[in-house]
């Protein structure tokens, strides 16, 4: 993969460790949180590598948010059904917080996040490159939400929902939308602004009292047990990343 005593660009490194990628490397420079031999890391910092037993490491120490960084490991991906009440960011401050769930070894991110209050599928991972895939708006690809509101919804709230919804300085993106019950609802999003389908239900009057994500692309969350993990099977990775082609 790489040579022994090879030299690399920071955020290059970063986005091979799996931690994230190389945008959101370059992000995480900018704003500090990447430390290399105790001072703030920056943008034209190089790393040298080197070939152990266990894969690639740095000769330098890196950290990310004051967790060590470790070597390149191979490819990970794993499912779990969050639950409500575990933040999704890495924060070994927080005892909400997904990291204190998270195996030491592999070292897996998460791949975008559900907020707090927000429960169900999120995909764990340390192929940058699948993240980057998954996560940039230009790609657009799909998530599935199941939401109940607190109380009964009409024909035109799914509507309404469905055509775009302002709030702020935004409108959403056109989006799919199905009545699972007289309060309940399933839409399918291709754009991930931060608690977005909580706004837009507030916009029309309405307040989410449960939401539940259920789908990434063709990945179902199946019947993981909430606060569950797993490994994705053969099957279901080939299904995930013959959706990002």
């Amino acid at each position: 993969m790489t040579p022994d005593n090879t030299t690399i660009r920071l955020a290059k490194y970063l986005a091979m460790t799996g931690l994230c990628s190389r945008r959101a490397a370059t992000r995480y420079i900018r704003d500090g949180q990447i430390t290399l031999d105790g001072r703030l890391a920056n943008h034209i910092d190089t790393i040298s590598l080197t070939d152990s037993s266990s894969g690639y490491i740095s000769r330098e120490i890196l950290k990310f948010d004051g967790v060590l960084i470790e070597g390149i490991e191979s490819k990970q991906y794993w499912m779990l059904n969050k639950s409500v009440g575990t933040d999704c960011r890495l924060l070994p401050h927080d005892p909400c917080s997904l990291l204190h769930l998270l195996p030491i070894s592999p070292r897996l991110y998460p791949v975008g996040r559900l907020d707090k209050d927000s429960r169900g599928q999120l995909l764990l991972t340390n192929d940058g490159q699948l993240t980057q895939k998954l996560m940039h708006p230009e790609f657009g690809h799909s998530k599935t939400y199941q939401v109940q509101v607190d109380r009964t919804f009409d024909d035109i709230f799914l509507t309404s929902m469905a055509q775009g919804v302002s709030y702020r300085d935004v409108t959403t993106l056109p989006c799919k939308m199905s009545r699972l019950a007289s309060d309940k609802f399933e839409i399918i999003l291709t754009q991930g602004l931060n608690r977005q389908i909580r706004r837009m239900s507030q916009a029309l009057g309405y307040k989410v009292i449960d939401l539940k994500r259920v789908e990434i692309q063709r990945l179902a969350l199946g019947d993981l047990k909430e606060g569950q993990m797993r490994q994705l099977t053969d099957a279901e990775l080939t299904k995930l990343k013959s959706a990002l082609e």
